[in-house]
């Protein structure tokens, strides 16, 4: 076996990662991210002109966020806006929606139930468990000392 210099494995290292462009990258995060949050300000400012009340406006702005996320993420296209986008994708609403498509998508050869059902939520479980439990706590609390 050779014996391998740190200085030299180091260097072999450092020659082989690839280079991170964290400007650009940020750059399209923040282009990218903003269109989505434009679109949905759109959406909230169409239906507000529309006579729809605030609370209204934004179930309505979720859910078709929500859909256009899972809708591009069946088509195979936000795949490709994430590798694009990275965080500018992901953090808004419809990356959420991504994140549960995705994982039913992948298992579908495995079954309805055992896949689909089973998979759908492995990534936004976890979240969804914490959101619903924070809840329940908080609506317990508001319960027992506003009273």
């Amino acid at each position: 076996m050779k014996n391998i210099n740190i200085k030299d494995y180091s260097k072999y290292v450092d020659e082989k990662i690839p280079k991170t462009n964290y400007f650009k990258n940020s750059f399209r995060a923040f282009i990218v991210g903003g269109l989505i949050c434009t679109l949905g300000q759109g959406i909230t400012n169409y239906f507000n002109s529309i006579g729809l009340n605030n609370e209204e406006v934004s179930t309505v702005t979720a859910i078709i966020l929500v859909f256009l996320g899972a809708f591009f993420t069946g088509l195979g296209l936000y795949d490709k806006l994430g590798k694009f986008a990275g965080g500018g994708s992901i953090v808004p609403i419809t990356g959420f929606a991504n994140s549960i498509v995705s994982p039913a998508m992948e298992y579908k050869k495995e079954g309805y139930v055992l896949g689909v059902s089973a998979k759908m939520f492995s990534i936004a479980g976890p979240v969804l468990v914490y959101g619903y439990g924070s809840a329940v706590i908080y609506g317990l609390l508001y319960f027992l000392f506003t009273k």
